[in-house]
């Protein structure tokens, strides 16, 4: 039985706030905020990489599961934000763990890459045992200024977790996974080589708003369980103003979401463990509850995973 046996994270110490941008952009820094719940997010420092971030918040991980980097089987690495097409940031992160045969692969997905990556691991945990999943993004650099509607969005970050087969105090059994693909949609969010994030965000938030809640019924039907039965979602932090339609959709107060996203922005794939990281920094022995994760990214790719602490 496959468990989440800690969280990590790290985000870069330089803010960038909606002044900033307005000054950048011509975006007023209110329209900012009314639109998309951001305050400020963080960008990364000239010279620091995706696998960069993804160490720090991996040690951090690793220091809260008590583990050291030999206890570790796999490593799965979410990124969209790659400084190159290949090799990508997995196999860094093993050299810089020094890891010289332990497998590191990559998973390229865009916001939903954190969430496949752990369904991946709970599959994977019978054989590999310990599994490290990191998610990390500097889409500071994949922004173009003359795209204000993107270009506000977007900040850098990157959170980590341990998927195991063992379970240990304090830990989260994962009862159940789903994630689905509709490739029709793949020209409405996409990252071309050597170009800047091109997003249709109507078409994205309408998906997005639709298909999560639906994606979160559907899992919750087959646990014999409700929206209401579940006093906890940590989900993707895109935009507040999807987090509230979702919410409204699963007819459950939108306080049941966890939020992070005024100040950090939308960090992709990484915001997802960040979010669950921080969260469980502040609740550090959980209650008894189940806690439904959830995201939505480019392909369309999108999912969510049912826990249960142990």
């Amino acid at each position: 039985m496959p468990y989440v046996r800690a969280f990590g994270h790290y985000v870069p110490s330089r803010i960038v706030t909606n002044a900033d941008l307005e000054a950048r952009t011509g975006r007023d820094a209110s329209t900012i905020e009314k639109s998309s719940g951001i305050l400020e997010r963080r960008y990364a420092d000239e010279g620091v990489t995706v696998a960069d971030l993804g160490l720090t918040a991996a040690q951090a991980c690793l220091a809260s599961a008590n583990l050291a980097p030999q206890d570790i089987g796999l490593i799965l690495f979410s990124s969209g934000s790659s400084e190159r097409t290949f090799p990508g940031p997995a196999s860094q992160l093993a050299a810089k763990l020094g890891f010289t045969s332990t497998p590191a692969i990559d998973i390229p997905i865009a916001s939903a890459g954190s969430l496949i990556a752990i369904a991946f691991a709970a599959d994977l945990a019978p054989r590999y045992g310990n599994i490290l999943v990191v998610a990390s993004e500097i889409m500071s650099r994949r922004i173009s200024d003359a795209d204000p509607d993107t270009a506000i969005l977007f900040g850098d970050g990157a959170g980590a977790c341990v998927v195991s087969n063992q379970s240990a105090p304090n830990s989260f059994r994962i009862a159940d996974t789903s994630f689905f693909t509709d490739g029709n949609y793949a020209e409405a969010l996409k990252l071309d080589h050597n170009g800047a994030i091109q997003m249709k965000g109507l078409d994205v938030i309408v998906q997005a708003s639709r298909k999560i809640p639906r994606a979160i019924e559907d899992l919750l039907t087959k646990n014999n369980l409700k929206p209401a039965d579940i006093p906890l979602y940590l989900m993707h932090q895109a935009n507040l103003n999807l987090i509230r339609k979702v919410a409204a959709a699963l007819q459950i107060p939108e306080d049941r979401f966890f939020r992070n996203i005024s100040h950090y922005g939308n960090t992709s794939s990484a915001s997802l463990l960040i979010a669950a990281s921080e969260w469980r920094a502040a609740n550090p022995v959980p209650s008894d509850a189940p806690i439904v994760f959830a995201t939505f990214g480019a392909g369309f790719n999108w999912g969510s995973i049912l826990v249960f602490p142990s």
